[in-house]
């Protein structure tokens, strides 16, 4: 009798594709695209029926917990297709909608990097030759009114035929917008004007990672060899390389804030004993810690918004959820996914975590607080029980 066979966690889908970028779609996208259909449905209720109200969203629009997703198998002829989709999580039944909610085809063009306006005005991927920007679309037909994608007629002129993009960002405020290439280009324009900010031909050999800090005022960019440079926006200079030592191999870059509201810097470093994650101070600009995370390599690396939690994933298909306070391990997925995690993002609230590999998998893993000091606490009852048990063995002359 052969072993049946277990069957995936509701958390955890795959969609046909490989996956490559991921992001959470803000709220605001959500209830703006329905106050939309309802304004329109209401002007056109006015015009026969005036007495009629617009419709409440649906259950499953208001929930608002959508995902964005790119990937895909390229431009051979390997029958995968190209593609952006959208996925629904259920927070209550903590599962990811079995089928894409919307799916918009890029032909031959595979959207290698993806980064979602922080505003929600939209998303831009970055192809294999130039990159390209989508808007939101409501499906009105339908009866959830469910977001989807769809082509914008907005070209971005300044990056087309640029080459691959391995890097895209945009500041938090959603002004500036980072563009780095396979070919070390880096670039950084005014959002949405596009006007050049800086341009640096040969800031990396090739620009594998960049992030603004929380101020919009620095960007840290990762090469695929040598230091991690910090640029200074305003005036487009380097302020400064921080070195790889030891014969570290620096692989992914985040600033975010710790506890006391300091900025700091993580960066994702490779070395001989496997995956570790460096603390920079943004002021001195010296190194505050390394905190050795696992033996494998780290492939993937995100900090929460609230800055409380660091996510890294591995080759292997782990997932390991960090506390920023003590560096200490929350939360440990192994095997995660069956393949390399490609990208991670952690929800607008912080609450959970999704993560995406090649395997054309996707998971949301939910963050769940753990009570500090639990240990510490049996330990102090330990030490009182055992003095009432030494002051009653004295009482009673047992113990001398």
């Amino acid at each position: 009798m052969g072993k049946s066979q277990i069957s995936d966690p509701p958390n955890l889908k795959k969609y046909g594709v490989p996956f490559y970028s991921v992001a959470w779609i803000p709220h605001r996208v959500l209830k703006s695209r329905h106050n939309q259909t309802s304004d329109e449905s209401s002007a056109a209720d006015q015009s026969s029926t005036p007495t009629k109200e617009a419709e409440p969203p649906t259950e499953e629009l208001a929930s608002g917990n959508y995902l964005v997703f790119a990937g895909g198998g390229g431009e051979g002829r390997s029958g995968i297709p190209n593609t952006v989709l959208l996925a629904h999580f259920d927070v209550a039944s903590n599962s990811l909608s079995d089928q894409p909610v919307n799916k918009l085809g890029t032909g031959s063009e595979l959207p290698y990097r993806m980064a979602l306006h922080p505003n929600g005005d939209g998303i831009i991927c970055a192809m294999p030759n130039s990159c390209r920007w989508f808007d939101w679309d409501q499906d009105q037909s339908s009866e959830s009114h469910k977001v989807g994608l769809k082509t914008s007629e907005k070209e971005l002129t300044q990056l087309q035929d640029v080459g691959q993009q391995l890097a895209l960002a945009f500041s938090s405020d959603g002004t500036e917008l980072a563009v780095g290439g396979e070919d070390g280009n880096l670039r950084v324009f005014k959002w949405p004007s596009m006007e050049i900010i800086l341009n640096e031909s040969k800031s990396h050999s090739t620009v594998k990672d960049l992030h603004f800090s929380s101020d919009g005022k620095l960007l840290v960019s990762l090469g695929s060899g040598g230091p991690c440079r910090v640029w200074d926006i305003s005036s487009s200079i380097v302020l400064t390389s921080l070195p790889n030592e030891n014969r570290e191999t620096f692989s992914c870059c985040r600033f975010s804030q710790i506890s006391d509201g300091t900025q700091v810097l993580y960066i994702a470093v490779v070395t001989d004993k496997g995956g570790s994650i460096l603390t920079w101070n943004t002021k001195t600009w010296e190194r505050m810690s390394s905190k050795h995370i696992t033996r494998d390599t780290i492939s993937a690396l995100n900090v929460s918004a609230d800055g409380k939690y660091l996510a890294c994933g591995t080759p292997s298909g782990d997932i390991v959820i960090v506390n920023s306070t003590n560096m200490r391990i929350h939360t440990m997925v192994k095997k995660a996914h069956l393949g390399i995690v490609t990208a991670l993002a952690f929800s607008p609230d912080s609450r959970t975590l999704a993560s995406i590999s090649l395997d054309s998998s996707a998971r949301v893993t939910k963050i769940e607080e753990k009570k500090e000091g639990g240990f510490n606490l049996w330990i102090a009852m330990f030490i009182i029980l055992v003095a009432i048990a030494i002051y009653f063995l004295k009482v009673h002359g047992i113990l001398k």
